[in-house]
Formats: C-alpha cells, structure tokens, sequence
C-alpha cells in the first residue's frame, strides 16, 4: 500500500509506469536483472521502496544508470527510521535521492520533475503541469491561511 502513492502521483502527470515486487535479500539474481535492465526496458527512474535493511534502492543504484529514488517503508519495529538511515547513508559515487518515511507520493512528484528536467515536447508539458500543480498548491495553502485569519477575527 505504501508505494501506491507513487503510482498515482504519476497517473496524475500522464507518466506510465511499471510496477513489480524485488526483493535485494530475498530474490537477489531477479534484482540484479531488474537493474541492469530497467534503462533498455525503457525506464529514465527508479522509484525504489525498502523496509529494514533498505538495500534494494542502493543496490538497484550500483546496478543501473539511472536515477533511484528510495522510499523507507515503515516495518512493525523501528516504524522506517532504520530504513531511512540505510538509504540515506551511500557510498560515494552510489547516489540514491532519499524521500520520507512512507514518502511514496513525493518520489512519485520527484520522478516527474526529472522527467520533465529533459528537453522536448513531453518534459515541457511535464515542466507545464508541475508549475499547474504548485499553484494549486499554493492556492490550497493560501485558502487555509485566509480561513484561520478569519476564524481568530471572528473570536475577536
């Protein structure tokens, strides 16, 4: 449940996306398929999601050329804090951008921005829709603010 909130962070900006369960400790030969050949299967990032250990993100990193971006996914003990220090702590010269605890959503809206850093048509409808989000954004933060200030001059 938790990285489903990456998929629909995607839908919302028209990006397809592929989805599947690999597992750095548990299905060790298919992960290292799946990293070495996510750029020829047309992938541009990984959004990878991780509990305890949390070496799936890092080891997808040293694998392929492409950006991943790990998820720390809450477990019964520690609630995710031990799989945000296992993404975030990476060797030199093995980048993985790290999100919050359960952050699928914002790696979902990060892959989208690096997506939409490339150049053509689709980047700048992407740039275009990213800008589209953020003043919703903003009106919605705004619209809050607007609320309270009337709440407390009302109770005046």
């Amino acid at each position: 449940p938790t990285m489903e909130a990456a998929v629909g962070a995607l839908a919302e900006f028209g990006i397809a996306c592929e989805v599947g369960v690999v597992s750095a400790h548990r299905m060790p030969e298919d992960m290292v398929a799946y990293g070495r050949s996510a750029s020829e299967r047309g992938l541009r990032v990984i959004i990878a999601g991780a509990g305890g250990a949390a070496h799936l993100p890092g080891m997808l990193a040293a694998l392929t050329e492409l950006p991943v971006i790990g998820v720390p996914v809450p477990l019964k003990h520690l609630d995710g804090v031990d799989s945000l220090h296992s993404i975030v702590q990476m060797p030199a010269g093995v980048p993985v951008a790290t999100v919050s605890i359960a952050g699928a959503r914002n790696a979902g809206l990060l892959a989208a921005r690096i997506l939409g850093a490339g150049e053509g048509e689709r980047a700048e409808t992407l740039r275009a829709s990213m800008r589209s989000f953020q003043k919703d954004l903003r009106d919605v933060a705004s619209a809050k603010g607007a609320a309270l200030a009337q709440r407390v001059s009302q109770a005046r």
